[in-house]
This record gives structure tokens, sequence and C-alpha cells, in this order.
């Protein structure tokens, strides 16, 4: 595999340019009889071998990453504690300091406020950070094409953005060897697939190329552009967190003036007013009714144009209001009795570390890598080798 590097306040980047692996003749075959479809849209055939040219076989990770399935579901205060936490909120300061006068000019010509563009970078690639770790990306035109030759259930999305991603290497804004991304082809410093490049992708320093993976001002200035050509509302908010009457189970998802949400009881935090109470909010709960009740506005439905999930949208929201000075949700959610909260989950991972079971990052994310972790640790403790974090096991692991 090669490597480029480049260096962005402090992170180094590497791009992983193709996983050659052994020489599939099938694959190849594929490939072939697959240029005529791409011819058909635009492009050449001395660029699809060029492209190609140091691919030998499929990509084995894209497959066991699409085929993997979670040991347990992830609940909606593990999804926003592993996104919106202190470490999310100093990391986003510490961009929009450093990225002021980018994030003032992408401000000023596409409407989306600064705080809300830091969270997205923060959501989709850890403001970056995820270039650190190269086994974790992919060439994507081979990943793409795995996943069309291999992969039934994503082949016509495969296909799809297979031809956009070749595209973009026809256009010149990135070479191949730098052309890196999710084993789903989600690019860049903003995880933009590649026809969603192609339809907002913006160079925004004037270099002559869309270069999302190593301009920071052309992938902020590429996700402002998709949330304005969806419709974001500049200077509104994408939603409120509610205290509910007693009767709320009959107004999810239902969708009313704020003025006429506030006549039926739906109130704010701290005695806050709704600045615009002509703005019409749809009444949502994420956590059911022992849950914090919320009132989206039109914003949160444009992030959703980003990624389809309440829980992303609400994730991006929550840590764009921090970055503003926000103390974050008034209510608790309804965690299980022993399920741990961001600080001990971060706890966790520390002491995970001391006993040498765990090497990842002490972001309270538990995810697979932590996962195993807690199952090493587990085993040398004697206990049941669960794979789950508990406050049990931190009592134990503290003592």
């Amino acid at each position: 595999m090669l490597f480029v590097k480049v260096v962005i306040l402090g992170f180094v980047i590497v791009f992983s340019r193709a996983t050659p692996g052994k020489t599939d003749d099938a694959f190849k075959n594929w490939l072939e009889s697959f240029f005529p479809t791409a011819k058909e849209q635009g492009i050449t055939r001395k660029v699809w071998e060029d492209t190609f040219a140091d691919v030998q076989g499929i990509d084995e990770k894209v497959l066991k990453k699409a085929n993997y399935q979670p040991e347990f579901s992830t609940e909606i205060w593990d999804y926003i504690d592993a996104r919106v936490n202190i470490l999310s909120v100093e990391r986003g300061e510490k961009m929009g300091r450093y990225y002021a006068r980018t994030l003032s000019s992408i401000e000023k010509r596409f409407g989306v406020e600064k705080s809300v563009l830091l969270a997205i970078w923060s959501m989709e690639s850890n403001y970056g950070a995820i270039f650190e770790k190269p086994e974790r990306l992919h060439y994507v035109p081979q990943a793409l094409a795995t996943l069309a030759y291999k992969d039934p259930k994503r082949k016509k999305f495969a296909e799809t953005q297979l031809v956009a991603a070749v595209k973009i290497l026809q256009s010149g804004d990135i070479d191949k060897n730098q052309m890196s991304g999710s084993w789903a082809g989600a690019m860049g410093h903003t995880q933009f697939i590649p026809t969603s490049y192609l339809a907002y992708g913006v160079d925004m320093d004037n270099d002559g190329k869309r270069d999302i993976w190593n301009s920071i001002p052309d992938a902020l200035a590429t996700a402002a552009n998709l949330l304005s050509k969806n419709g974001w509302q500049s200077g509104k908010t994408w939603g409120y967190e509610v205290f509910m009457p007693v009767n709320e189970k009959q107004y999810r998802n239902k969708t009313k003036l704020l003025a006429e949400w506030e006549e039926l009881g739906f109130k704010r935090p701290n005695g806050l007013e709704f600045p615009r109470p002509g703005d019409r909010a749809e009444f949502v709960m994420l956590a059911g009714p022992a849950g914090p009740g919320f009132l989206m506005l039109k914003n949160f439905f444009v992030l959703k144009r980003y990624n389809n999930s309440n829980a992303y949208a609400l994730a991006v929201g929550l840590l764009a209001d921090q970055l503003v000075g926000s103390k974050g949700l008034v209510q608790s959610w309804p965690r299980p009795q022993g399920v741990l909260s961001i600080t001990e989950k971060m706890q966790l991972q520390e002491l995970l570390k001391q006993k040498e079971c765990y090497s990842g990052e002490v972001d309270g994310y538990i995810g697979p890598e932590t996962q195993r972790a807690i199952e090493v640790c587990q085993a040398k403790l004697g206990i049941a080798e669960n794979g789950m974090p508990s406050k049990d096991l931190l009592l134990l692991l503290q003592r």
C-alpha cells in the first residue's frame, strides 16, 4: 500500500492509494465488462485503466465492514455521548479559532453558521483525525467496485458511486494517490459520497480544485453548500428541548406553530421563550416518554439531508449549540440502572489502558475496539466475558 502524508494543524493525514491484493482475474473481467457503462457517462478508457492500474483484486476489508453487525444496538444516549462531549467541544473550539477567517467567509457566502459546520466536521471525521489511521481508509474506486461486484444489496448504489468517483479523478480535482474514504465511498473531511461531491463540491480556496481531502476551506464550504441548497434557514436554530405536558403522547410527530405548542403546555427549560413563535415545529421524542422531548424546526430536517438519521441531526445540533456556549440538555436520558455516563466511559477506557487491555483513544466511544478490550480485561479478571461496559466492571477496575 502506498501512503502520502499531509500535515494539517498537527494532524498527520495519511492517504492510502490502493490495496493491491492477489490477482483476481474474475474481478478484473468484471471491471472490463463494466467499462462500457462508465464510457456512456463520459469516462475515457485512459482514465478508467489508470484508475485501476494498481488494483489486482477486491478489497476484502470492505466486505467485512459491509457485513459487520454490531453486537448490541446503539441507544440514543450512547450515540450522543460518543459525539457530543468535552473532547468534541474542546477540539471544535480549537478548530473554530484556527479557521476563524475561513469559517466567517463560508458563513457569509452560504448563510450556514460556523458552529454547525464545525459540528458536521466533528461528526464526519473527528476534525480530520480519522486520517491518522490509514488502516481504516480505503481506495474509493476499489471499495466501490468491490461492492458493485460482490454485494447484491448495494450493487446499484455502488455502480452509481463508482462512475461518479472516476469522474472526480477525470476532472483532476484529486490525484488517485489521495482518493481515500470509507468502505462505502464517503470521502474527505466532510465524508461526501461521490455523487454528492459532484453536486455540491466547492473550490473555496480558489486553487482550481474542489479538494475535500486536503483543503479545509473546500471541505467545509462543500458541506455548507449542501445545507444551503437544501433550504437551510440562516440565523435560525435546529430546534428546542422542551418540557412536556402530561398528555404529550397524542402530540408525537405532529406539527404546529411554536406559539400553539406553548399554549398546549410545551415549555423550554429555564424559563426561556421561543424567539419566533410563528415558526412551525414537529414534536419528536427519541427515547420514549421518560426521555427529553424536542420541537424540531426546518433546519433539523435539512441536517437530515446530510445524513437521514434523527440521532445524527440531533447530535449535530447539540454539538453546534455547545460550541457557542450552551450547557447541553437540561433533562436526562432514561439510562437503565448501571449504564455508564460519558465521564464514566472515559474513566473505564483509561483504566483499560492501565491494565494494558486497550490501546485506543480515551473518547467515551464504546465501539468494537473498546468492547474487545473489555472482553480481554474480563478474561484477566476471571469474570464473564460479554464485552459490555458496566458500573460493576468500572468499580472492579477502580479497586
